[in-house]
């Protein structure tokens, strides 16, 4: 065999390398295009969010300027640093620039991942997509109403409840805070980062929390969990919770109880609906013929 003939019988291993390769050249350049046009589309929202900053960290601030009035205190925060400010607007503009841009970046990745799904697949996810946002904004809104003034009320208050109590302990008979010039007396002077940081944190953990039923029911449409097996380590779950719940929030045992109450009644929504989840994989597959009746996976 001549060295021609050789490269001549090289030429279609070449081809069909090049060939095999092309596909994921494709996939890779879709993968940028979709990823460009998710980081142009969180830049915009980030822009766009900082000229509205200023009214969001008012809104954010508003439970605790309500428990400020409602005690007769000014109701203002103060920064300690001259960039203090500036980058708690920076860090609120990135943080709603990326709430407001998540459609489109949901968009542009359940572009790129629906090409490589079944049809069964596809119908079983996108209701998922839809969920979890609603869920996340539900449970945000649950913190700022709910959890955020009682735990504000507390904290502030406890600078209150903290002399008053010693007085009843050293034998004065009334609970009453004393109010003389020779006590040290203390005034909150929230600090801006501080407060957004606190509030932040209660809208996240709540927004986090709040996804337990959709990550719950996915692992169930896997198979990874079941029903029955979610209710028998019920009393670990139980565990588990509390200790999210001292993880996740400040040392009050309000709002504690508060969290670890709303995330065990979404584990007990989360089971109901994995059940369900099973009840309609088994009519499917007794439909299908492959179980038959009264049997179960």
């Amino acid at each position: 065999m001549t060295q021609a003939d050789s490269q001549t019988d090289a030429l279609p291993e070449e081809d069909g390398l090049e060939d095999s390769a092309a596909p994921l050249v494709e996939h890779l350049a879709e993968l940028r295009t979709r990823l460009i046009r998710s980081v142009l589309a969180f830049i915009i929202c980030m822009i766009a969010m900082f000229t509205v900053a200023e009214p969001i960290l008012n809104f954010i601030s508003q439970p605790l300027a309500n428990v400020l009035r409602d005690r007769g205190e000014d109701a203002r925060l103060i920064f300690t640093a001259p960039q203090e400010k500036f980058f708690v607007l920076i860090r609120i503009s990135i943080i709603m620039g990326f709430a407001l841009a998540f459609p489109v970046i949901a968009h542009q990745l359940w572009r790129f991942v629906a090409p490589g799904l079944y049809k069964s697949e596809k119908n079983a996810i996108l209701p998922f997509l839809v969920a979890s946002p609603v869920l996340f904004l539900i449970g945000a809104s649950f913190a700022h109403y709910v959890v955020t003034p009682l735990a504000m009320n507390f904290f502030i208050g406890f600078s209150d409840a903290i002399p008053a109590l010693a007085n009843l302990i050293a034998g004065d008979g009334t609970f009453e805070n004393p109010n003389s010039d020779a006590e040290l007396q203390t005034v909150f002077l929230g600090s801006v980062k501080e407060s957004l940081d606190l509030a932040l944190k209660f809208i996240f953990a709540f927004g986090l929390c709040f996804q337990l039923p959709v990550l719950l029911t996915l692992m169930g449409k896997a198979g990874l969990v079941t029903a029955r097996g979610l209710g028998d380590v019920r009393k670990w779950a139980v565990v588990g919770i509390l200790t999210l719940a001292a993880l996740v929030t400040p040392p009050d045992v309000i709002t504690q109880v508060i969290l670890f109450t709303v995330v065990y009644g979404l584990y007990e929504i989360s089971i109901q609906l994995v059940r369900m989840v099973e009840a309609q994989r088994n009519r499917r597959l007794r439909a299908e013929g492959i179980l038959d009746e009264g049997e179960e996976l």
